[in-house]
């Protein structure tokens, strides 16, 4: 069987990511290309990518595309793109509010396009990546993207509508999920115990909870009150975040995140 070829443009955190998981697939082999010599080059060092001189090389070498720069860069990189371009390359883009339409008008027509978005959990192969199928793109082009990025997590196939949405929350995430455990530990702290011995609690309390959800038996609310017996210490904590209202907070926490992913794409 001949192998995938992988194609990265841009090398920075999230392509080191998804690189890092996806470097012992069997069968693939990855190229890349950066802007910043340094960058390339230090990611070169540590895994088994094969340099490239430029976005076009990258295009003729590579079956599979990945477009991992920031969104305001796109269309300058898909401009350098589309003389390289055929109908049988596959891109997969992780920019943060761009259409595959967008993609597909700055680049060819008749080009197969998955937009993903994938979050810093893939460090440590415990990444969430949401994929959509762009209009050209068929079954077999999904499923690939879909297991490309098992290699790195859990994948969740989604219309474009919703890639918003999963932006907002899976994709800005990670930063939530930091903010409150530097804030409980913040907590245990004035409680008595030292920062890192109250990280470790928040920190495994969270990934143990997160496992018992994503288990299946139970929803977040049932599990909450399998934990809260009356006039306990969790009814006392669960208390103040009702009265602070930290519930709506976060709900606009997502609202205002998923707004600006709708933005960049102005």
């Amino acid at each position: 069987m001949n192998p995938l070829h992988l194609g990265f443009i841009g090398t920075g955190r999230i392509a080191r990511a998804l690189i890092a998981g996806l470097c012992s697939r069997e069968g693939t082999v990855i190229s890349g290309f950066d802007k910043e010599p340094a960058a390339l080059a230090a990611i070169a060092a540590d895994y088994p990518l094969q340099p490239c001189l430029s976005n076009e090389e990258v295009a003729c070498r590579a079956q599979v595309i990945i477009l991992a720069v920031k969104p305001y860069q796109i269309a300058e990189v898909l401009g350098e793109l589309k003389p390289s371009l055929t109908a049988n390359h596959l891109l997969i883009s992780v920019a943060a509010g761009i259409s595959s339409e967008f993609i597909r008008n700055n680049a060819m027509e008749s080009l197969k396009v998955i937009r993903v978005m994938p979050n810093t959990p893939a460090f440590v192969g415990e990444g969430m990546t949401a994929l959509s199928r762009g209009k050209m793109a068929s079954d077999e082009d999904i499923a690939l993207a879909s297991s490309l990025f098992s290699s790195i997590g859990r994948v969740a196939i989604l219309d474009e509508s919703q890639m918003d949405a999963a932006t907002a929350l899976s994709g800005s995430g990670p930063a939530y999920m930091f903010y409150m455990l530097d804030a409980l530990a913040e907590g245990g702290k004035e409680c008595g115990l030292s920062y890192n011995e109250a990280l470790l609690l928040a920190a495994q309390t969270m990934f143990g909870a997160a496992k018992m959800v994503l288990s299946g038996t139970k929803n977040p609310d049932e599990l909450m009150r399998d934990v809260t017996t009356p006039g306990g210490t969790t009814e006392a904590g669960v208390r103040v975040m009702d009265l602070k209202n930290i519930r709506q907070i976060l709900v606009e926490t997502v609202a205002s995140a998923a707004a600006r992913s709708r933005e960049l794409m102005k």
